[in-house]
Parts: structure tokens; sequence; C-alpha cells
């Protein structure tokens, strides 16, 4: 490439970034000479550095380091990223729809995903692929990835399957055609009690109101009155996706989050006044892991007193980022707008600092002993607002404090059971047992209800646990296994049953000794202290 061409290029590269992404006009002469210094720059490095450099490599680091110094949430994507990254929230994927988990180097399916190719051609929970279009995989130390990328395919396309099922005598040949697979963002929906409906979201993708909607007609069907909405560790994605479920709790036409900025004139996105929810009790769950889409429905329903946030406080995120493609199939996703709750709140955590300090600053949640204490949290008079019916006070600036408080529950962690965790341990001999005792179980047990009812690990159980961690490395350790213990036979009980049954069921097991959720239901059964706690008694 001649000196000339490299620095056209390097022109064309920056260019783009900002022509591309602005989409409005600007000064020909700035532009021009910003282009032109960036292009220079990089020609001369590829063309007089000492070393040898990479000219692509260098440009995608410049790109990177610009949007850092803008904020925190203005990134560069490469192409290869870019699918990957943009899968979870379409909704879909292309592939043969299997939940799947690597158990000493054997892929044993988890669950076949309910109306994908794999479950229609018959595969099962518990099967082993031994060969994939006839190269062997069983005991090669293939990755999740190596997996992934054999499985996964075209629409259309056929993928071969050796499967090993125990009880059959031979191997079992499987022919699937590759086809759309949903990703769902619904992660459990049940019924608590006689009256409430919980709901757990992962995300907030293009079929996440779908997804509700059916969740929430079928807990009607089963008298709900109230519902739970659990948002912990949901960290966004759609914004249309959340205003689309606020729109489900208002019957008027109720202003739901307003977006502003330099270049975006305001956009106000309100409620259709058809919310089918509307007359129902809601309870919004939340922690420093809600974040984006989550804290725009939080923050709705809270500046309207439509429903009580309980837990602690969000991560803070209210800037809005548009996706600009670049001519290789990378992207830019550039902020472009702040969002504001209807109160006028900025969600949004103080970035001026620069970006690592915004990290530190979230990390300093758990030092500080905000997970534990609501006191610790302090908002300055200049971010308080008044919510709109009821005129209580709410805070911007940070994220969403919670109407109710309720502290993290740490009184059952060990540096033990974190190593458990930390290794993988739980999650594989939770596995390990659900593969050897399916029939057991499900023998024993005629539904999920009397497992979760009459379920225990056997002392001989949770000893082959102790000696699978110390063969993984991680030591006993007595005391902490003491403190940790009904923590550790409470996850590993959830896992057998997810292995079993579904997600759904993991949730049904873990859920029953949560502090945030007890408190929901409380305040959802009380009717006076849920108006209490919303205003309604002091108007």
């Amino acid at each position: 490439m001649s000196f000339q061409m490299k620095i056209k290029t390097g022109a064309l590269i920056a260019g783009l970034v900002i022509m591309s992404a602005l989409n409005h006009e600007v000064s020909a002469q700035t532009l021009n000479e910003s282009t032109y210094k960036i292009g220079r720059t990089l020609g001369l490095i590829d063309s007089w550095y000492v070393d040898s450099t990479d000219l692509n490599s260098l440009t995608e680091k410049t790109i990177v380091d610009l949007l850092r110094s803008l904020d925190p949430h203005s990134v560069y994507i490469s192409a290869k990223d870019v699918k990957e990254m943009n899968e979870p929230l379409t909704g879909n994927f292309e592939g043969i729809g299997i939940q799947f988990n690597l158990l000493r180097d054997t892929i044993i399916v988890i669950e076949p995903i309910p109306g994908g190719p794999s479950e229609k051609v018959g595969l099962l929970a518990g099967d082993r692929i031994i060969a994939i279009d006839g190269e062997n995989v069983a005991g090669t130390g293939i990755s999740t990835n190596g997996v992934r990328s054999r499985l996964m395919g075209m629409k259309g396309t056929k993928v071969n399957l050796n499967i090993f099922r125990k009880g059959e005598k031979s191997i079992l040949d499987f022919t699937i055609i590759r086809d759309k697979i949903p990703i769902n963002s619904l992660d459990a929906a049940y019924m608590l009690d006689k009256e409430t409906g919980y709901v757990k979201l992962n995300k907030f993708a293009a079929t996440t109101l779908d997804e509700f909607t059916e969740a929430v007609d079928s807990l009607r069907l089963l008298n709900m009155k109230n519902l739970v909405i659990d948002l912990r560790g949901n960290g966004g994605g759609y914004m249309s996706a959340a205003t689309d479920l606020a729109d489900q709790f208002f019957p008027g036409k109720n202003l739901i989050v307003y977006l502003n900025g330099r270049k975006t004139p305001r956009q106000e996105y309100s409620s259709s006044g058809n919310g089918s929810l509307s007359g129902t009790r809601v309870a919004v769950l939340t922690d420093e892991g809600s974040a984006s889409a989550s804290e725009i429905l939080a923050g709705a329903l809270q500046d309207w007193d439509r429903g009580v946030v309980i837990g602690r406080r969000t991560f803070g995120k209210g800037l809005v980022q548009n996706g600009f493609y670049l001519t290789d199939g990378s992207m830019i996703r550039l902020t472009i707008a702040r969002y504001y709750t209807p109160t006028g709140r900025l969600i949004q955590s103080p970035y001026d600092e620069g970006y690592d300090k915004y990290l530190e600053n979230f990390y300093k949640r758990y030092t500080d002993g905000e997970l534990i204490t609501a006191d610790s949290v302090h908002f300055p008079d200049s971010l308080r607002f008044k919510t709109l019916i009821n005129k209580r006070n709410v805070y911007g600036g940070g994220g969403i404090m919670p109407d109710i408080f309720v502290p993290a529950d740490t009184s059952n962690y060990s540096d033990y059971y974190r190593s458990l965790v930390r290794r993988g341990l739980l999650t594989s001999y939770a596995l390990e047992y659900s593969d050897r005792s399916r029939k057991e179980i499900t023998s024993r047990y005629r539904n999920f209800e009397e497992f979760r009812k009459n379920f225990r690990f056997t002392d001989a159980e949770i000893s082959a646990l102790i000696r699978k961690a110390e063969e993984s490395g991680v030591k006993f350790d007595e005391a902490g296994f003491r403190i940790s213990r009904d923590e550790i036979l409470m996850v590993l009980k959830g896992y057998v049953a997810a292995n079993i049954w579904k997600t759904n069921e993991f949730y049904m097991v873990i859920n029953e000794d949560d502090a945030v959720l007890a408190n929901a239901l409380r305040i959802l059964n009380d009717k006076s202290e849920y108006e209490r706690i919303l205003g309604y008694h002091t108007r």
C-alpha cells in the first residue's frame, strides 16, 4: 500500500466513524483537518516506526480509546463480535436448539429447547453427543465454543448426530435440520401463593413482551391478583421492550420515559391507555445488576406511584446508544442521548472523572457497605424529585433507589462456598448427580412439587461433593462448610431441579428462602401497607 493510500485509508476510517455516527452536517474544514491528522499519524507509524505494526489493529485501538474518552458506554465492536452481541436481543439464532453442558469431555444435553428442531426429532435430556457430522467429539477436549460452532448454522442446513442414551443397546443416529431458535428473556413464571404471580426477566429483548404476556395470561388463569416482576441482575436491552412492558400497567396515557441529546430532540414515550394490568398490585425487585431498560420500567412505575420497588439501588445507566456500522461490518455503539424518567430524573451515574473512576465507584458499593445498609447511600438535595401522584421523595443521578431497601444476605457465605462457585463445582456436581439419578428421582417423585417438598441430599452425596471439590483443588473447610451448608444444598437442589425439569423450577427452589421476595409478598398481600408505601394514605 502506498504512503498516500495509507493516509487516505486512515482518513476514510476516521471519517466513517464520525460521519456515519452523526449523520448531520458538520464543518467540512474541521472534519478534514481532524481526519487528515489521524490518517497522517497512522501512515507515518506504518511507514517509519522502528518495529513492524498492524495498521488495522492500530486503527481499532485508536477508535476504542477515542470512544472511551467520551463516556463509559460508547464502544467499538469488532465485526466478529457484532453477530454474537445481537443474538440475545433479537431473540433468536440458527441451530439445532439444545441446552448442553460439558462433563468430563462429554457433551450432555441438558434440555432440548421447546419447539426447536432437536425436540421435534426426539432428543432427550441426558443424551450424550458422541459424534457430530461423523467427527468424534467424546473425550477429545472439545470446548464449549467448539460445540457451538459445530451445532449452529444456517437455517435449512443439516447436522448428523450420534447419540448415546442410557438404556439403549446401540448408538442412536439423528439428522436434524437447523432452524431459527428462540432465545428466551423470561426465566420463570409461577404462582407464589394463591393470588400472587412471579415473573423473572433476564433481559429486555424483541420477544420480551410476547413472553411476558403469555406468562401473565397463564397466571391469570390461576387467579393471579398481584404480580412480582424480578429484574435483579437484568442488565437491560431494548428500550422499546421496557416501554411496551410498562404500558401494561397504566390505564391512561402516562409518560414512561423521554430522551434528549445535543443532536437528538426530545422524544417522549407514553402508555397507550389500554393497560391490561392497570388494576394489578405490582412489586418490582431490583439490585445493583439491574440496569438501563430495567431502570426505565422501575423508574416509570415508581414515578407514577404505580408499583413498589423493593431490593437495592440499581446500576445507574441512563445513556442511550445507537449502533452505526462501519464498512468492514464492525460497529460503533455511540451515546446519542440521555433518558429521563417521567419526573425528569436522570438515572445515569456520574462519569465526569473518567472511565476508571466510574468503574471504581461501582465496585465501591461492595466495599462501602451499600449492599448491607441503605444509610450508606447519600443523594444531594439537588437530585431530589417528587413522584407525580403522591409527591413522595425520589432521587436521580445514580440509579433507582428502592422504596423498600432489603440488604444482601451474606450470612451463609464463606470463602469455601465462594471457591465452590468460582470453580463451577456446584453446577458440575449437580449435573453429574442429575445424570445418574434422573430415573430414580422421576420415579420416586410423581411431580416437581413432591420433589420440592421432600427431596434431601444424603450424607453420602454431600461427602461425594466434598471429595469432588478436594480433587479439584478446593480444600475442605469445616467451619466454612458449616456456615454455608444450607446455601450450598439449596443451590445444588435448584440445579438438579433445572437439569431434570426447567429453569422455572430452579427459581421455585432458590426463591423459597429469598428475603427480597418475602418482603414483596408481605406488602402485596396487605393492601393497606402497599398503599401506605406508595403514599396514598397521606393524600
